[in-house]
C-alpha cells in the first residue's frame, strides 16, 4: 500500500464504534481504522500513534496467546497522507449514522491501522464468503472486593447499559442478549444468546455476505433486520434437508441450524479447529450467570435449578 498514492474514491464506509472508524477499501481485501474524537478534545500525533501502537500489542502479545497466532489479526500502524485523510473524511461523512456524528474521525495526526478485511476473502474456487461478526462485549461478573457496588457483582454492564440505552432512546427495544450466557459454554445458554442477538441485533451482530451487509442495523435504524430476507441470503449455505424451500418453518430451520454452525465454531478447539473437538471451557472466579439475563430469569421462573443446568449439557 503506497501512501502517498492512496485515493480518496477507492475506499468505502465499513462502520464505526464509540472510539474508532473503519472504511474498506473496494477491491483488495484490506481495511483501514481510524480513532475518534470529540470535537473539544484533541491528542497530538505522537499519542495517537502511541494508541494505535498498543492495541496492535495487545492483539500481539495477549489475544494471540488466548486464541493462537492464525486466529488473531492485530494489524499494523500506517502513516497516511493528510490530503488524502482529510479528502476521505469528507467523502465518508454523509453515509455515517447521524447519532455517530458527536465523535470526529481523526484527520489531523494521519495515523491509522491497516488490518485483513474479513468481510471479503477470496478463494481460487470463488465460493461465496459469509461472515458473522460478533461484539460479544464483557462476558464476566467482576469479584474484587474493590467493587463496593453490590448490584454490579449480579447483574453484567451489558444489561444494565441496554435500560441506559433504551431510556434514552439509542434502541427502541431491551435486547434479551446476555455475554454471559454467550461465554457460558453451555449450549443451551449460548443458543439462547445467539437467537437474542438474530432478533435484536442492534451493534452487536452483523452478517455480511461477499463483502455486503445483508443482516444488522445502524444505531436505532430497523434496517437490514428482516430475518426471513436474512434466511433467503443464506439458502445456499444452510438449505434444509427437509426439502422446504420458503415459509416460516424454513426460516426457523436455516437460522436454527446457522445459531447451532456459530455455536459449535465457538466450541471448538483453537488449536486444530476441528469441527466438534470441544474445549474445556474455564470457569470465572466470579458469579457464572447474570441477574438480569432472560435466560436466568426464566429458569427462576419455572423453578429450575440453575447450578445444575451450568454444570450440565456442556458436550
Amino acid at each position: 500500500m503506497d501512501a502517498e498514492k492512496m485515493d480518496e474514491n477507492e475506499w468505502r464506509y465499513h462502520g464505526e464504534g464509540n472510539k474508532s472508524l473503519v472504511v474498506s477499501h473496494r477491491k483488495c481485501c484490506i481495511v483501514l481504522r481510524f480513532l475518534k474524537f470529540s470535537p473539544n478534545r484533541s491528542k497530538t500525533p505522537e499519542e495517537i500513534f502511541h494508541h494505535l501502537q498498543n492495541i496492535v500489542h495487545f492483539g500481539k502479545h495477549i489475544m494471540k496467546q488466548f486464541f493462537g497466532e492464525k486466529y488473531v489479526h492485530y494489524g499494523e500502524v500506517v502513516h497516511l497522507s493528510l490530503d488524502f485523510v482529510r479528502q476521505l473524511c469528507l467523502k465518508i461523512q454523509s453515509e455515517r449514522p447521524e447519532s455517530r456524528c458527536d465523535k470526529d474521525m481523526d484527520a489531523l495526526s494521519g495515523y491509522a491501522m491497516c488490518l485483513p478485511n474479513l468481510t471479503r476473502l477470496h478463494f481460487p474456487e470463488h465460493r461465496p464468503i459469509l461472515c458473522v461478526e460478533i461484539k460479544p462485549k464483557c462476558g464476566f461478573l467482576p469479584f474484587s472486593s474493590h467493587v463496593s457496588q453490590e448490584i454490579k457483582h449480579k447483574v453484567c454492564r451489558y444489561c444494565m447499559h441496554q435500560h441506559l440505552k433504551v431510556a434514552k432512546g439509542k434502541w427502541k427495544r431491551l435486547s434479551k442478549y446476555c455475554p454471559l450466557d454467550l461465554f457460558s459454554g453451555n449450549k443451551q445458554r449460548m443458543h439462547f444468546a445467539l437467537r437474542s442477538l438474530l432478533q435484536e441485533a442492534q451493534n452487536n451482530l452483523k452478517i455480511f455476505k461477499n463483502g455486503e451487509l445483508i443482516y444488522g442495523c445502524k444505531d436505532n435504524e430497523d434496517s437490514l433486520s428482516d430475518l426471513n430476507e436474512l434466511a433467503h441470503h443464506l439458502k445456499p449455505f444452510f438449505f434444509p434437508s427437509n426439502g422446504l424451500v420458503s415459509g416460516p418453518h424454513c426460516t426457523r430451520t436455516i437460522l436454527k441450524e446457522l445459531i447451532h454452525v456459530i455455536t459449535v465454531t465457538l466450541l471448538s478447539s483453537t488449536d486444530d479447529c476441528k469441527a466438534g473437538d470441544v474445549k474445556t471451557v474455564p470457569t470465572s472466579q466470579g458469579r457464572s450467570y447474570c441477574e438480569a439475563s432472560a435466560f436466568t430469569k426464566e429458569l427462576i421462573r419455572n423453578g429450575k435449578n440453575f447450578l445444575t443446568l451450568s454444570c450440565s449439557n456442556r458436550t
